[in-house]
């Protein structure tokens, strides 16, 4: 039987002991990683790496510990470690995830877990993937406000509540490209713009501040715009910051045919 660890709570002024509070597991957890250098491989191979970790780790902390004590050549991005700044998308057992918001504890940790770059845009090493064609589609829906008037001086551009809920969901976009890496269109198809781009493009067409929103429906109204969408929601429930991406693709199909947001 494990032994119990005390220490004193202050505000109760007595023992508390670790079963109470919770005890982290700690146990040794397999993780298998597609490989690729493409200064001395011709295709990707897949390594396993055994890991002492704990329950409260995440996947990113165990690609650590492999960098870090295993193999220092192991590749991969990461930047704010905590579900902002979306560097660290990539499939972790199938799924497009982030590897700094993936618990082992939500993982069946008694078989090995599978990590690789997300699939749809060019392999560059492990599992960093170039990702200038996703930027490259962001950047043609104009993703940024463009108004023809200025605000009163000295004063922001006023919106109501009710106006900014219309668009609320599509401002969480992290640019992670989750969404856009889990899409079949987008892996057969290189010119669809994409769930990100649609998202972004949706965040201006309905926001009532902006003036260009027919500019942005007639390029998403194109043959590799969101008529490319075969809305399997493979995009929404891969997006790690909760977006109804499939229903804003929708929206802005509506808002093509009224011919307005």
């Amino acid at each position: 039987m494990a032994e119990e660890m005390h220490g004193v709570d202050p505000s109760a002024g007595h023992d508390v002991s670790v079963q109470e509070m919770g005890a982290v597991q700690q146990f040794t957890v397999t993780m298998i990683v597609r490989r690729f250098d493409p200064e001395t491989m011709e295709e990707p191979v897949w390594q396993d790496f055994d890991v002492e970790a704990y329950s409260t780790d995440r996947v990113l902390d165990v690609l650590h510990k492999i960098k870090w004590e295993q193999d220092g050549s192991l590749a991969f991005r990461r930047s704010c470690a905590h579900g902002i700044c979306g560097s660290d998308a990539m499939r972790i057992n199938g799924r497009n995830r982030l590897a700094c918001k993936t618990l082992l504890k939500d993982l069946d940790i008694t078989k090995p877990i599978y990590v690789e770059a997300i699939k749809g845009l060019p392999l560059e090493k492990d599992l960093i993937v170039d990702m200038d064609p996703f930027f490259a589609s962001y950047r043609e829906v104009n993703p940024f406000l463009m108004a023809h008037s200025d605000p009163e001086k000295g004063k922001e551009r006023r919106q109501s509540i009710a106006a900014r809920e219309i668009f609320d969901d599509t401002t969480k976009c992290i640019l992670c490209a989750a969404c856009t890496s889990s899409c079949p269109v987008f892996w057969t198809d290189g010119q669809y713009f994409g769930p990100a781009a649609i998202v972004n493009a949706h965040r201006f067409i309905f926001d009532d501040r902006d003036d260009e929103a027919q500019v942005r429906l007639k390029i998403l109204n194109d043959k590799e715009g969101v008529w490319r969408c075969r809305t399997t929601f493979n995009c929404t429930d891969a997006c790690p910051r909760g977006i109804q991406i499939t229903q804003a693709i929708a929206e802005v199909k509506q808002a093509i045919m009224r011919g307005r947001p």
